[in-house]
């Protein structure tokens, strides 16, 4: 049998332009009750642009919540209803001048299931065509690329630190040694 917990009520406490948050009690699959405190998110899409030489690009940006500066891959947050594929392709021109002939799906992934319902969607660009950056007012960050390899390196000694970034690092790394 499958474990569960039946919604019973739900309060709200915040509603902001990236999340909301409920206050929610739950039957457990033992009878009892208990809160649930659940961070609403409309989800985000990641894209690892690789070019012909086997490089990745990557972007430096400055995260508020964790105060410094990371390395990370091209994402953003999706807007109600919209297709994360076009998500991804929207951040990659966006964030680092770019478009490309090929895009597949590395899969997806729930980052934080203790509190919040997101759902990042990963995906692989390939064939590369420079266009434009145009980041979202107010988003200040710098394109950078490196090899495949440089950034699972990266991965491994800890400084690529977020979770999309390192996860469809590997699994892309992975993906491509599958091919042979």
């Amino acid at each position: 049998m499958a474990h569960f917990e039946k919604k019973i009520s739900s309060t709200e406490i915040y509603n902001g332009k990236v999340i909301r948050v409920t206050v929610d009690e739950v039957e457990q699959e033992n009878g009892r009750h208990a809160k649930r405190e659940f961070v609403h998110h409309n989800g985000g899409a990641c894209i690892a642009a690789l070019t012909d030489a086997g490089e990745i690009y990557m972007v430096r940006q400055f995260r508020y919540p964790i105060g410094k500066e990371i390395l990370e891959l091209p994402a953003g947050k999706l807007e109600p209803g919209e297709d994360p594929l076009e998500a991804a392709k929207r951040e990659l021109e966006e964030e680092c001048g770019l478009t490309a002939e090929h895009y597949e799906n590395l899969g997806d992934f729930y980052p934080t299931v203790g509190y919040c319902g997101e759902i990042i969607y990963t995906y692989l660009a390939t064939g590369l065509h420079v266009t434009h950056m145009h980041p979202d007012e107010g988003e200040f960050l710098t394109p950078v690329k490196m090899p495949l390899d440089e950034a699972c390196d990266m991965v491994m000694r800890g400084e690529i630190c977020d979770g999309k970034t390192i996860a469809a690092i590997l699994k892309l790394k992975l993906r491509l040694q599958s091919d042979g």
